[in-house]
């Protein structure tokens, strides 16, 4: 399709379930110009080659299309999937809760059994994903273990390694989201394809990404977090092409707030 000629699009030939099968998946078009659509779908604008959207949302037509799920803590309006057996909670017996997402309760990710029962809640929405014809998979917050010391690296790199083979298995490529400084561990022992980071040239974290996944990194930076001008940031050599100015609420052209430029 005409639309791939943005970039060199690369398949791989991913190992799965210890090395068992194989299946194809295709890689995002590095460097293309991208949008970030979480708070709703909209017509991508001219030039953009890749969009992430929600995986209740269908695919964007005609570009790199990435679904998003929310599968290392609970998604606000899909609380009522999730078994209170696999919520977190502390000593006391309370939800342990994203200090910045009041609405999201960790997921208690500690064993295998949590572990298989969470991926087995997220597996229709991955299925969900491969269905509508997306081309990849963005699973959220697996860096939750950095809002809990009752959570562990290891363990969520377990999760995600189940996460990663599902996900492949049905023919999707698969994002790593946030966690800069495991993303060579999550590379190499998850087994993700790409990332996509939040606020990398705020924060100077770009290289992080980069240094694991060469051009294949997705970078959303808000407006209300923005401490130097985005064209200054732009052109900084470690931030990534694909990088895009989003509002925090990723809403729609036609809401308030709405903001969207790119760097390229």
């Amino acid at each position: 399709m005409r639309w791939f000629s943005l970039s060199a699009v690369v398949v791989v030939m991913s190992l799965l379930l210890a090395g068992c099968s194989t299946t194809s998946v295709m890689m995002p078009p590095a460097g293309a110009r991208v949008d970030y659509q979480l708070g709703g779908a909209y017509k991508p604008h001219n030039g953009v080659g890749m969009v992430v959207r929600d995986h209740s949302a269908v695919p964007a037509k005609q570009v790199y299309s990435i679904c998003y799920i929310n599968s290392f803590q609970t998604q606000p309006t899909e609380r009522a999937e999730w078994s209170d057996t696999l919520l977190l909670r502390d000593a006391s017996g309370a939800l342990v809760i994203d200090p910045n997402w009041p609405d999201e309760v960790l997921l208690d990710t500690r064993t295998s059994a949590s572990r298989t029962a969470i991926a087995d809640t997220v597996a229709p929405w991955i299925t969900q994903c491969a269905t509508k014809k997306f081309n990849a998979v963005e699973f959220d917050n697996l860096d939750s273990y950095t809002r809990s010391d009752l959570l562990s690296l290891d363990d969520n790199v377990a999760l995600a390694r189940t996460l990663v083979e599902r996900a492949h298995a049905a023919g999707l490529a698969v994002a790593q989201k946030n966690a800069p400084g495991d993303a060579a561990r999550f590379k190499s022992d998850a087994g993700f394809d790409f990332a996509i980071a939040e606020q990398c040239a705020t924060f100077d974290e770009c290289a992080a990404y980069t240094d694991v996944y060469g051009p294949l990194v997705i970078n959303v930076e808000y407006t209300d977090g923005l401490t130097a001008p985005f064209a200054e940031l732009c052109r900084d050599p470690q931030t990534p092409t694909s990088t895009v100015l989003r509002d925090r609420a990723l809403v729609t052209p036609d809401e308030p707030g709405y903001a969207y430029d790119t760097c390229h």
